[in-house]
């Protein structure tokens, strides 16, 4: 029997030639039977193009060419609760999303602000967290996304996570993202995501997430390793 594959269709990008890395981890996730899981990137994930998943004991791991792209493997342990905001309030910040000057990667599907059929989460500055930014939007899963529905909330976890960071001083992209996911958002339902930047040392930025029912009731919560990255590589 062939391996089975994992394909990002170009919608799901983060640049506009690779993979939005939530989207990309989610997808590969949904293949490890495990209440979390954690997935490193290694590689820009390729758009539209077929990629081998191999068994690694608990792990799998997706590769283009004879390079690994992504590894999903168990995790063990608790994740950083981000605490709720009440969906009046992510939405007003909504306003302040410093993506709205800037924007490193606009055609990204999560947080892109040229996408009219991305996510469009737009996540501003609301009250701190025991110390540590904190920032929060609304989202409103459509249809559109009822059949990738587990990617899709990986896609959610993401983004808001690089910009509770220093997203907007430096460019980073995801090294890696552990992530529990407790129940898929209700397609139409209005929704919060809020996001913590925990620690910056050197290269790397520690950040973590979660999402909400407009009830505040946790539906997932995830953490993440950023990694500072040349600009120029993105073009």
């Amino acid at each position: 029997m062939s391996d089975p594959l994992l394909t990002v269709p170009r919608r799901f990008c983060g640049p506009p030639s690779s993979g939005n890395g939530g989207w990309s981890a989610g997808a590969l996730a949904a293949h490890v039977d495990a209440p979390v899981v954690a997935v490193s990137l290694f590689a820009p994930p390729p758009l539209d193009t077929p990629m081998p998943i191999r068994v690694e004991d608990d792990a799998r791991v997706a590769s283009h060419g004879d390079a690994p792209v992504l590894r999903a493997e168990p995790a063990a342990g608790d994740l950083t609760v981000v605490t709720w905001v009440p969906p009046a309030e992510a939405r007003a910040a909504e306003a302040s999303y410093a993506g709205l000057t800037s924007h490193p990667f606009p055609t990204c599907f999560s947080c892109g602000t040229a996408r009219d059929d991305g996510l469009r989460i737009f996540p501003g500055r609301v009250a701190d967290q025991e110390g540590c930014a904190r920032v929060a939007a609304t989202w409103t899963p459509d249809a559109s996304v009822a059949d990738v529905l587990p990617a899709t909330t990986w896609a959610a976890l993401d983004c808001v996570g690089g910009w509770a960071g220093d997203l907007e001083e430096r460019l980073m992209v995801l090294a890696r993202m552990t992530a529990r996911v407790e129940r898929l958002p209700e397609v139409g339902a209005e929704h919060v995501v809020v996001g913590l930047g925990r620690l910056t040392s050197g290269r790397k930025t520690f950040t973590a997430s979660a999402l909400y029912d407009a009830d505040g009731d946790l539906l997932g919560s995830a953490e993440h390793l950023w990694i500072a990255v040349d600009p120029a590589a993105f073009g």
